[in-house]
């Protein structure tokens, strides 16, 4: 199939830094080339992929120079594929909603992943003006605020099985990964590591928004002994901090939609400690690859019956349920049912 993929443009595809969208859509393409697709890449021009690239804009915004405007990035986007639209079979976007009055108009398949939270004011209403538009959730909860959607399948992400080598010793720390902002819970991590007495290291930015939090509320308790700042990780830089780590941290405070970190840690062999919220009990097997808890005392008996699970197992699971194989040949089935659905439906205008 010839297959398109709009990325956002916020960061590059693979992102050279924090992105998880971005580097599963690296993962994505990099894999239906791998088992025979014409994939081509609609993103920032800084981009690197094993398809064809079609470069938007000439850099990642969040690394563009300052004044640079993501309308405009955007607004070029859209002209792109609607310019070449009729060189695919299928289109696949990324991009959540701005596409969709042109994706709409082209006259060729097309599917929209959305990334990110849905539980937002007006988003019924884009809904119901796109009732055609097919949808796939990266997790049954992250759908919930939207059932008026299209959905046509809910595929979870997935990642290289040899990306991250597995670690099968127990680790010395706790780790927290991930953005540094309230609804990730950064300070609920700092308070389980210091009641279970365990060093806590967090590979994190800090966003320029969250600025006045970092400084009033984590800055304060980074002591460079107990809890360590070591900032942002790229995949080098990752793979030891979490295969070292006795256990992620995931106390988060948000609904979240799929949560790549948690899988990153499981191909590492490291067990999950996460609040249960969002998409946790779909990804996490209680008692398995990790622990579901409801509070921070919770948590802090979990980090002292780490003992219980097997490395070994965890790095097992990650195998079976969260490869990148697994989600391209998901994404391939659904390209298909789409391309079958078209062409149901000319057929029937023809002999109509």
């Amino acid at each position: 199939m010839r297959i398109a993929q709009l990325a956002p443009l916020a960061e590059s595809v693979p992102p050279k830094l924090y992105g998880g969208t971005e580097r599963v859509i690296a993962w994505l393409v990099d894999q239906l080339v791998e088992i025979g697709h014409d994939v081509t890449l609609f993103a920032s021009g800084d981009s690197k992929t094993k398809g064809k690239l079609h470069p938007v804009w000439p850099r990642a915004l969040r690394l563009a120079r300052r004044g640079a405007d993501p309308n405009a990035a955007c607004a070029l986007l859209t002209e792109a594929i609607a310019q070449r639209a009729g060189d695919f079979d299928v289109i696949h976007s990324h991009v959540d909603w701005l596409p969709l009055p042109v994706l709409s108009r082209t006259g060729v398949p097309f599917l929209t992943t959305v990334h990110g939270r849905l539980d937002l004011p007006d988003l019924p209403d884009v809904i119901r003006a796109f009732p055609k538009a097919a949808f796939v959730s990266i997790s049954n909860s992250q759908r919930r605020p939207l059932p008026g959607a299209n959905w046509i399948s809910t595929i979870q992400h997935g990642l290289p099985d040899d990306l991250f080598r597995p670690s099968y010793e127990r680790g010395s720390y706790l780790a927290f990964l991930g953005r540094l902002t309230a609804e990730k819970g950064p300070e609920g991590a700092m308070r389980i590591a210091r009641a279970a007495q365990m060093p806590l290291r967090i590979a994190a930015k800090i966003p320029r928004a969250e600025t006045t939090y970092f400084e009033n509320k984590l800055a304060p308790n980074i002591d460079g002994r107990q809890v360590q700042l070591i900032g942002e990780v790229d995949d080098t830089r990752k793979q030891p901090f979490l295969a070292e780590a006795a256990a992620l941290l995931f106390p988060i405070k948000w609904p979240e939609p799929f949560g790549l970190v948690m899988i990153e840690a499981m191909a590492c062999g490291t067990p999950v400690i996460a609040y249960r919220a969002g998409s946790v009990p779909e990804v996490v097997e209680d008692g398995v690859t990790g622990f579901i808890v409801d509070d921070e005392e919770q948590a802090i008996r979990a980090v002292n019956e780490l003992g219980r699970l097997e490395r070994r197992i965890i790095r097992a699971r990650f195998e079976e349920r969260f490869a990148a194989s697994r989600m391209a040949n998901e994404y391939e089935r659904q390209y298909r049912e789409l391309l079958a659905r078209a062409e149901h439906e000319t057929f029937q205008k023809d002999t109509a």
